[in-house]
């Protein structure tokens, strides 16, 4: 069985009072993850590209509408589930700064992810999935990346992390 297609969405800001660059995350509320602090993001559909899959995931998350040829394809992430290998996952990770936005809006909550700005210096590790600590900051950052994950039998907990070119 092949890894199925996903989609990781960051949308960055300078805080309007502070000046300080930001990230949107959100709380997921239901389904994988539910009870973590996650991008914006989801399933790739049958025909879509990973980039219109990104935009229309962004958007249905947070409302915010931002056009697929506004993100940037930054890295990707395998995700291997020894345990449960029906749960692989290979992922894209998109970057948007809010100017792409084309109607500005704050970010609203729906009935699966509650959207938080978050500064990037001082991102919630600790309510996010274990293996965000070593990729993540490779997002912040701007560096491109391919990563493997591969997750502990408990399905949660992070056996390795093999970064490759």
């Amino acid at each position: 069985m092949s890894a199925r297609a996903v989609v990781l969405c960051f949308v960055f800001r300078s805080h309007p009072g502070t000046g300080k660059r930001q990230v949107l995350l959100g709380l997921k509320k239901t389904g994988f993850g539910a009870g973590n602090v996650v991008a914006p993001g989801g399933k790739v559909e049958a025909g879509e590209s990973e980039a219109d899959a990104a935009s229309r995931e962004l958007c249905e998350e947070t409302g915010l509408d931002v056009p697929a040829g506004a993100l940037t394809r930054l890295g990707t992430i395998d995700f291997v589930f020894p345990a449960s290998p029906a749960s692989d996952m290979r992922c894209a990770v998109f970057t948007v700064p809010l100017s792409a936005v084309r109607t500005v809006v704050e970010p609203r909550e729906c009935d699966e992810l509650a959207p938080e700005w978050h500064d990037v210096d001082a991102l919630p590790f600790e309510r996010m999935w274990d293996d965000a600590r070593h990729w993540l900051p490779k997002v912040m950052a701007g560096e491109p990346f391919n990563v493997t994950l591969t997750l502990n039998p408990d399905n949660v907990t992070l056996a390795s992390a093999v970064f490759s070119q």
